[in-house]
């Protein structure tokens, strides 16, 4: 099944890539693992899967030394600041940095361990109350803040766009968030890139290539439908 619907969600990306002109090198494929077993990560990565997204730290934690050591992890979720040591150091990306409080913690740890942390912003594009991420007209401010931070380097943008029945629904909020990128990066902040626009789920994903998505977090789509826990969803 896993390998199927990786298969599946693959093919959906390149024609989404195709549609837009793009070539489905730009995209890469987040599988997201949360609250699933080892082996159905295991399959995955038998499948070609390398980047694996979770967003609890324990969670994340019990299973890195489980897997190859090639596997690159994101931290995909809400991130309190108590627990940045355990994922410093770990973790390819970190998504979710909403704060420049959470930004800061993570800069005191890569200082402590003699490393650079590459982090994304989290933009709470559609301004839902129920979600994290900082407002938009606050992303420019936040990224010069952060910028001069020791140990830590802004790559992009994150997003959790709105649950919708149907994912064009989604496309403004994506485009919303590529024209964000668009603007910071014209403004040349010293160690600020804007290469990553991590965005679109399972539902969406395909708008959200077309829309200009470097990543898309994909769970439901590969490993099925999974026991819905308190929390939001970031897949």
């Amino acid at each position: 099944m896993i390998y199927d619907n990786l298969g599946q969600v693959q093919r959906k990306i390149k024609e989404a890539c195709e549609r837009s002109g793009r070539s489905a090198g730009e995209v890469t494929l987040i599988s997201v693992s949360k609250t699933k077993p080892l082996q159905m990560l295991k399959e995955a990565y038998e499948a070609g899967a390398r980047d694996f997204g979770e967003n609890k730290v324990q969670e994340l934690t019990e299973k890195i030394p489980q897997m190859p050591g090639d596997v690159r992890w994101h931290m995909i979720g809400h991130l309190q600041r108590n627990k940045v040591k355990y994922i410093v150091g770990k973790v390819y990306l970190i998504h979710s940095v909403d704060s420049l409080r959470l930004a800061e913690e993570i800069s005191r740890e890569a200082v402590k361990q003699d490393m650079e942390v590459n982090i994304l912003l989290e933009i709470n594009v559609a301004g839902e109350e129920s979600k994290y991420g900082a407002a938009p007209e606050e992303a420019e401010s936040l990224a010069y803040s952060i910028s001069k931070l020791p140990g830590i380097h802004i790559c992009g943008l994150m997003a959790i766009a709105p649950y919708v029945e149907n994912a064009e629904d989604n496309r403004q909020y994506f485009r919303k968030l590529k024209q964000l990128s668009v603007d910071i990066e014209r403004k040349n902040i010293d160690n600020v890139s804007m290469d990553v626009l991590s965005m679109g789920m399972t539902g969406d994903y395909s708008v959200a290539v077309e829309e200009g998505a470097t990543y898309v977090r994909v769970g439901t789509g590969i490993f099925g439908e999974r026991d819905y826990v308190k929390g939001v969803v970031t897949e």
